[in-house]
């Protein structure tokens, strides 16, 4: 009896030190973070879409803990000012890193 509590102990002690881990992504990520960036992605394409004058234009838009990239090519340096711009305007935004080039 006393064996099969012991192992009990462990097996429990085993999974309250183990399961936070499962929890996360090879890249130490939980699934909420991995949802926020996500949120911020999706919120981000929206704002370029329906702005007039980058709609015109191809930007990729990726985030990892809420650190923005853009990539892609527009005609001025202003457009490409205005991408970063709206990518900053995103609540959770915590920088842009702006790689669009000008064509």
């Amino acid at each position: 009896m006393k064996v099969i509590l012991n192992a009990i102990i462990v097996g429990i002690l085993l999974f309250v030190c183990l399961a936070p881990q499962a929890c996360q992504t090879p890249g130490g990520r939980s699934a909420g973070n991995v949802v926020d960036d996500s949120a911020i992605t999706t919120k981000i394409k929206a704002k370029l879409a329906t702005d007039n004058i980058l709609s015109l234009f191809t930007i990729s838009v990726t985030t990892f803990k809420g650190e923005v990239t853009l990539a892609g090519a527009v005609k001025t340096s202003e457009q490409r000012q205005l991408a970063t711009t709206l990518a900053q305007s995103v609540t959770g935004v915590n920088r842009v890193n702006n790689h669009i080039k000008l064509k």
